[in-house]
């Protein structure tokens, strides 16, 4: 009998395959945000301090639209697991492409490497990071009470993985640099390291602890639909490869179009999704109402998004360029400020959870939302403060950074889990998986945006910068202040 068929508590009182799946999305996660910490830094810093002496601008929108294809991949990971590979086998695949992503970065070949890196890297995220969650469900039954306090445990071991990484990454890169400059691809090879860890660990503990489920896709695909499926997927890839030769014969084939290309996907993907949907015969009118009411909500996610994803672009450069690097004799490096991100979500989790368990009259869905998207909006208006107390040429406290995220980490908790139940609640039964797909390219969409948006960031633009795109979020949220209850009327008896 397998270890996973036996009724005893091994992992904090879950089944033993919890802990296989913890630990991958440790290493998991360590690798993607130990890469993300100086992915930046290593794009723009000159040749001669170890980077590749991209204009800033540019390497900013890079990293925004990185962002963004990683979570257009997951909607593709999503489908190959349900109906093509299972979800153990596609993990590992996209384990083993981010491995070689960063293997790709921790080698000198300057930008081929780096492209090379992203590409292998989307992949290999967009099949991992959606089914190890999909592989958590399946170690319960139906009506196992562990569940929650399960998924409670693997939440914590992502960002666990990703707080301790922006300061382990970059370590080693100083570590192994010389003259004062770091040396990027030591970190990136760590990050290498870190994803070949988790996958050995995977591979082996998974024979034993994960469910033989996960071998096997849940809705298999038949031959003629996988044809039909196929075709389909090379003429898009021929409509793109056309539309990049258009480019390239106007002489516009450049870094800057290309992203640009990507952000108009970005942003049409989820509108022919709403467009499916409120106009498929399969939708009942309660469930095409419960649509409506989820556009503004998505409106909302990706607005929100746009400016929490951000710690790794514009944050990034702010802690580089015009913060105080030590408290006393302690110094640090800008990369290590990513790590706050994850560190305030396990701080104010139990909080929040807490609050929503004791809370009675608590807000609606909607009214949530509007609260999280004006203190998003805050994150910013707080960033623009030292700029117009102190001006932008110096160097202001680190704890500007450390508010603003704070702040925006509370933005997170009214919005990114009440956006996954809400979005469950208001799919209609015939596009259920593809409704969940939405949530994920709300950020998609908001990181897109993002992309056209950073590269007017400067030291020069900081103020109006925080202040344009922090009135922009808070504006939409009290919007939706006025319009909880039309909303909440429209999502026909779902709370």
């Amino acid at each position: 009998m397998k270890e996973q068929d036996q009724p005893q508590k091994e992992f904090f009182g879950q089944p033993r395959g919890l802990a296989t799946l913890f630990s991958t999305e440790v290493w998991e996660r360590f690798s993607y945000y130990g890469m993300r910490a100086i992915l930046l830094f290593y794009m723009y810093f000159a040749i001669s301090k170890g980077g590749l002496g991209i204009d800033q601008g540019t390497a900013a929108s890079i990293m925004a639209i990185y962002g963004s294809l990683v979570y257009m991949a997951g909607v593709v990971g999503g489908w190959l697991s349900d109906r093509v590979w299972g979800s153990r086998k596609t993990v590992f695949i996209g384990g083993v492409f981010i491995m070689f992503g960063h293997i790709a970065l921790s080698l000198p070949f300057g930008q081929v490497a780096l492209y090379t890196s992203i590409a292998l890297i989307v992949i290999g995220t967009g099949l991992l990071k959606p089914n190890v969650s999909d592989m958590v469900g399946d170690l319960y039954s139906e009506g196992d009470r562990r569940r929650d306090a399960g998924f409670n445990i693997f939440v914590f071991g992502i960002n666990l993985g990703a707080a301790v990484a922006p300061w382990a990454v970059p370590f080693v890169a100083n570590l192994f640099g010389h003259s004062g400059n770091m040396n990027f691809h030591a970190g990136f090879a760590l990050a290498a390291i870190g994803m070949f860890v988790g996958l050995v660990q995977y591979y082996f503990e998974g024979k034993k602890y994960l469910s033989d489920s996960s071998l096997h896709p849940k809705d298999p695909i038949d031959q003629q639909s996988l044809k039909t499926v196929i075709r389909g997927s090379i003429i898009g890839i021929i409509v793109f490869a056309v539309v990049l030769g258009i480019m390239a014969a106007f002489y516009a084939l450049n870094i800057d179009n290309v992203i640009t290309l990507i952000t108009v996907i970005a942003v049409a993907l989820p509108i022919v999704y709403f467009v499916i949907m409120l106009r498929s015969q399969k939708v009942t009118k309660v469930e095409r109402s419960r649509v409506r009411a989820y556009i503004p909500l998505f409106i909302a996610a990706a607005i929100f998004w746009a400016i929490e994803e951000s710690g790794s672009v514009v944050l990034a450069l702010f802690a580089e360029n015009r913060t105080v690097l030590h408290i006393g004799s302690w110094h640090f490096a800008a990369s290590n400020f990513q790590t706050l991100n994850p560190l305030f979500i396990m701080i104010l989790t139990p909080l929040f959870v807490w609050l929503w368990n004791h809370w009675k009259k608590q807000p609606s869905a909607p009214g949530k939302f509007a609260a999280g998207l004006i203190f998003a909006g805050l994150s910013y208006v707080w960033m623009a403060l030292p700029g117009i107390l102190d001006g932008t040429q110096g160097r202001v406290s680190p704890f500007w950074l450390v508010g603003s995220w704070f702040i925006v980490e509370i933005g997170e908790m009214l919005i990114s889990p009440i956006g996954l139940s809400v979005t469950t609640k208001l799919a209609p039964k015939a596009f259920r998986s593809q409704m969940m797909s939405m949530w994920f390219l709300a950020d998609a969409a908001g990181q897109a945006i993002n992309s056209q948006i950073v590269k007017y960031y400067s030291s020069a633009t900081e103020v109006p910068y925080f202040l344009a795109i922090g009135a922009v979020s808070i504006i939409f949220g009290i919007i939706l202040v006025f319009f909880v209850k039309k909303i909440h009327a429209l999502m026909e008896g779902v709370d």
